[in-house]
Formats: structure tokens, C-alpha cells, sequence
């Protein structure tokens, strides 16, 4: 394989200068008591994530009778943008596949830079297919959103911002789908400091990259099932899996609960929009699947582009995963005041009562039982603990709960 050189990666460099920017190194003083955090903010890149750098300097190396034929890409969102805004740039015509499941929010998105939208039914791979298809009946260029060597040294040039910005970084962490920016960041900072370590990052429902690793050979996945949609890919590239077997320290996975609460801690603590891909190394930091203690590490949040439609059912899994929303039932005699005490209860210790179910006919022989079904606002698990401990020394004891 022909690896990617630096010089390769400053031309990209020297390309990007003309539109892409270059996004800050903010210090984070909530996400580890055990290292120095510090987050890249390629969310607040222009198209709101890292895929416009590898996009830009393909289109930007085409020949003149490439650029008349058009371009093609196929992408859940990011990519795409990426595309329709150089292509734009270029004066090409672009046409971009997109899996239905991409977020409407990527789709309307990438259809204003004034791209053609093609949206196909399945995941990135059903998408790829259709592109790859439509490609050869064509003759256009397809810009591979990962397994290109040009695209590829697009998304490197993040890793030679964060050796200027932070020249004594540890650690690398970074989300993985394809694998195209953990290549570019991985075999890049390798070469200007090799002894910084490099952590890949895939949800557990979407780890094609790690099955692969653990393989030794490209494994390709039956589904892939995760909220963090621009990492949902179910095979590998060839190159980036070659890139990752060569440059990447260790693959870690992520819960989606833990992604969840990595966006809503970005959201929170750091006043940051990520997506579900983007706050993967943060997901990983936060849950220590990161094995280093008191070094300096750069998690790469990728890209700001959730969905709003989703957003607030990913705080929602966030809030029950942090033991911030919490749900308990409570069986008692149906008589007047028992939904007032209980909820005097619950408001003295400081909760709020945010959902109650009242329901006659409990699961024992008195037809005088019944049950409340209630949701409640709390601190943290051990908050919620008091809480259930003061019901049952009030004598409600048939109490059964989910966190």
C-alpha cells in the first residue's frame, strides 16, 4: 500500500487554507479527573464537521475533463455536505446518494449547497452500491468519502493542527466509521511524533473497524445499529483498515447510553453541539475505556450535526443513564391523600415529580390496591437512593424501580 507522506499532508494543508478552518484546542475541565482533556472542535468546522478538509482537496486535485463529468458521493450527511459545498466551489455538478436513515437535517443541508439528491433505501452500504452503479453508467468521479488516499490527507491536516496547537499531546482519540480520519490522524501524527498514542473509538452497535481488527482481516457486518449515524458503516475500507492495523494503538467501544450522555455533557459543561459520532472519544474518556492516567489527550469531536428531531430523546437517555430522570412504581391501598403524601415525600428530599400514573387494581387479592407509575427529576443515583429509602420508611414497601 502506498502509505500517505507529509508532504502530501501540507499540500492538503496549503489547499485547505483557502476554506476550511482552523478549528480550536479547547482544555476541558469536566470530562476526566484522571487526564488533561482537551477537545478539537471540528464540529465547528464549515459544513459543521471534519469532512469538508478530505472532500475540498480531492475535488481540488481533479483534471478539467474530470471536474466537466461531475462529481458523485455517497454519505449519511457529513460527506455530502463536504461535496456539495466544493463541488459548488468548483462550479461541478455534484450528485450525492444518501441512505434513508440519514437525518433530514444532513439531507436539507447538502441539498442547499446545490447538490442533486438521490435517497436510498437501507444504510451507507445500500447507498454505495446505488453510487458505484450509477458511477459507471456515467463516467463521473466518485469521491470515496474514506477509502481514498487524497481524501485521506484531507482529514490529516487535523492532526497538524493539533501538533501546532498542542505539541505535547499523549493521546489521540477518534471516532471511527470508515476509518478515513482515524487514518489520516493516526499515520500522520506517527510521523511527526511518534510516540503519541492513537484510540480509536466505534459504537458498539456499528464496529466493523473493531471486528476487523480483532480478525486481522476485513470483517463485514450483517447490521449496524447505532444513533451515531455517521459512524454506521458496515465494512471497513481497504486502506483504512491497513491504516488502522498500522498506526492505531487500540479500537475501544462505546454504549449508545454513554454516547448519549457524552452529547449532553458536551451540551452542558462545555456549551458544545456534537452528534452521536463526534462525542464518541468524549463517550470513551467519560467511561474510561481510555487505559492512560495523567497525560494530555485530544479527544476529536467530529461533527456538530444532530439531528434536532432526535436530540431530545438522546438527552432524555442521557438524563435516565446519569440517574437524572428515574421511574419507580409504588403499590398502596386506593384511598384518599396516598398520591399527596407520596409526592410530599418525594418533594421534600429535594425531586421533581415530572410524569404520574395512577392505576386502580393492584397484583394482589384486595380490590382496594392499586399503583402509581411516577418519573422523577433527580440529582444522581444516590439521590434517587434516599429518596426510595425515605417511601419505605414512610411504609411504602412494595416499591419496584427502574434507573
Amino acid at each position: 500500500m502506498e502509505k500517505l507522506t507529509l508532504d502530501t499532508v501540507y499540500d492538503a494543508k496549503n489547499v485547505l487554507s483557502k476554506i476550511a478552518r482552523k478549528t480550536s484546542l479547547t482544555h476541558s475541565n469536566f470530562l476526566s479527573d484522571k487526564n488533561n482533556v482537551y477537545l478539537k472542535t471540528e464540529n465547528l468546522q464549515l459544513t459543521g464537521s471534519f469532512k469538508l478538509r478530505g472532500a475540498y482537496y480531492k475535488i481540488s486535485k481533479l483534471s478539467d475533463e474530470q471536474k466537466q463529468k461531475g462529481v458523485i458521493a455517497c454519505s449519511a450527511g457529513n460527506h455530502a455536505q463536504g461535496v456539495a459545498l466544493a463541488a459548488k466551489e468548483k462550479g461541478i455538478k455534484a450528485t450525492i446518494f444518501m441512505p434513508l436513515t440519514a437525518p433530514i437535517s444532513k439531507v436539507e443541508a447538502t441539498r442547499s449547497y446545490g447538490a442533486e439528491i438521490r435517497l436510498i433505501d437501507g444504510v451507507y452500504d445500500d447507498a454505495y452500491q446505488e453510487a458505484i452503479k450509477y458511477q459507471k453508467e456515467t463516467g463521473a468521479t466518485f469521491i470515496h468519502p474514506f477509502d481514498d488516499n487524497d481524501v485521506i490527507a484531507g482529514q490529516a491536516t487535523i492532526a497538524l493542527e493539533i501538533y501546532e496547537q498542542l505539541n505535547d499531546v499523549d493521546a489521540i482519540v477518534v471516532p471511527i466509521g470508515g476509518g478515513g480520519l482515524i487514518s489520516g490522524v493516526a499515520s500522520t501524527i506517527k510521523q511527526i511524533k511518534p510516540t503519541c498514542k492513537v484510540y480509536g473509538v466505534q459504537a458498539k452497535g456499528a464496529d466493523s473497524m473493531y471486528e476487523s481488527h480483532k480478525a486481522k482481516q476485513r470483517i463485514e457486518l450483517n447490521q449496524v445499529n447505532t444513533f451515531a449515524d455517521g459512524t454506521a458503516v458496515k465494512l471497513p475500507g481497504e486502506l483504512t483498515y491497513q491504516y488502522c492495523e498500522d498506526f492505531v494503538d487500540e479500537i475501544v467501544l462505546v454504549e449508545e447510553d454513554e454516547i448519549a450522555s457524552a452529547v449532553l455533557t458536551l451540551i452542558e459543561k462545555e456549551k458544545m453541539i456534537s452528534e452521536g459520532s463526534g462525542a464518541l472519544p468524549v463517550a470513551a474518556v467519560m467511561f474510561d475505556k481510555i487505559p492512560l492516567k495523567g497525560k494530555n489527550i485530544v479527544c476529536l469531536v467530529s461533527g456538530g450535526n444532530i439531528d434536532v428531531n432526535i436530540l431530545s430523546r438522546v438527552i432524555n437517555k442521557a438524563l435516565v443513564k446519569t440517574g437524572r430522570i428515574s421511574y419507580l412504581t409504588i403499590e398502596l391501598l386506593d384511598k384518599p391523600g396516598q398520591l399527596r403524601d407520596v409526592s410530599t415525600i418525594i418533594a421534600n428530599h429535594g425531586a421533581n415529580v415530572v410524569r404520574v400514573r395512577h392505576n386502580q387494581g393492584g397484583k394482589g387479592p384486595d380490590i382496594n390496591e392499586c399503583y402509581l407509575n411516577i418519573v422523577i427529576e433527580t440529582r444522581n443515583f444516590e439521590h434517587f437512593k434516599t429518596i426510595i429509602n425515605a417511601l419505605k420508611e414512610a411504609g411504602y414497601h412494595n416499591i419496584t424501580t427502574k434507573e
